[in-house]
């Protein structure tokens, strides 16, 4: 029997360290939230293995009244459930006292999207007679017309570019790579920037397949890309909270609502849940590309 909070927490972090493979920061994390448990019933003297379903639920209503956030408190339970199931199977307690402990509701947030209309305004306030000009505007229409997280766009490289067959090679979440169909418009701004500006520059070493590259040589930060789409929604008088993933939540809205087959913009966002794993890694290349060219606005055959 524990005595105090102390031992099995070490334990805990052992297991998460070892087994789990997690990083210092996210064990921190881990043990913070359980020790605000342990710090609600520290009046009533009770460790680890004394601690009821209705304590649990006391402590709950006790940070929902403090007015935590319903994604904080589903962190905190998280946690919680993950320590009493390691408790579980290391058979010091008989039973998870968090089992049916339901999780508060989060209302998702999804960015602001952007229309066609607006996206074409903003590449409107590019400067080409910039020497960055170009490779700015390559970079709203590969966002747009890929649906690219902003790390897969600062990682892009040449060698994943396959322009005879309309697609590149993402390296997404999890090292995990797809194909995404690209555009002929985005294409045709990826090329101008290709041959024009990029190679004018003096590349440094190890950056020679970045696409996106800065006045240096050197590979775009997602800082940076941030800041040229902050500094054009600012110019454009925009009220909405735009972000690089604006952009991918418009490439999605804009299928989505055109009509094209939901597994197949799934497959293109590259989500990682069980559901779109199973799902979507048969759809092949045709059908993507069938999509895109369908129900894109960029895809389109009237787009220039």
């Amino acid at each position: 029997m524990y005595e105090s909070w102390d031992l099995p927490l070490k334990e805990y972090h052992q297991f998460l360290l070892l087994e789990k493979g997690l990083a210092a920061l996210s064990i921190e994390a881990y043990e913070r939230d359980i020790r605000k448990l342990g710090q609600f019933l520290s009046e009533h003297a009770k460790s680890p293995e004394m601690i009821s379903r209705q304590d649990i639920q006391d402590f709950l209503e006790f940070i929902n009244e403090a007015g935590l956030l319903a994604s904080s408190q589903a962190r905190i339970l998280s946690a919680i459930r993950s320590f009493f199931q390691f408790l579980l199977q290391e058979g010091k307690i008989s039973s998870d006292p968090s089992e049916l402990i339901e999780a508060p509701r989060t209302a998702r947030k999804l960015p602001d999207v952007l229309s066609v209309q607006e996206i074409d305004e903003l590449e409107k306030l590019i400067d080409l007679s910039k020497p960055e000009g170009h490779r700015n505007l390559a970079i709203l229409e590969v966002l747009f017309s890929c649906g690219l997280r902003v790390s897969e766009l600062t990682g892009l490289r040449l060698s994943k570019i396959y322009e005879k067959d309309h697609f590149i090679q993402i390296t997404g979440k999890g090292g995990k790579t797809r194909l995404v169909p690209i555009s002929d418009r985005a294409l045709q701004y990826l090329n101008y920037y290709l041959h024009h500006q990029r190679n004018a520059l003096t590349i440094q070493k190890g950056y020679e397949d970045i696409v996106f590259l800065n006045r240096r040589g050197k590979a775009l930060t997602r800082v940076m890309i941030f800041t040229i789409i902050k500094d054009l929604v600012a110019r454009a008088g925009f009220t909405k909270n735009i972000s690089p993933h604006s952009f991918r939540h418009s490439f999605a809205t804009c299928l989505i609502e055109g009509g094209a087959d939901l597994r197949a913009v799934q497959a293109m966002l590259g989500h990682e849940s069980i559901l779109t794993t199973e799902i979507y890694t048969h759809i092949d290349r045709a059908f993507l590309r069938a999509n895109i060219v369908n129900f894109h606005p960029r895809g389109k055959a009237n787009q220039t």
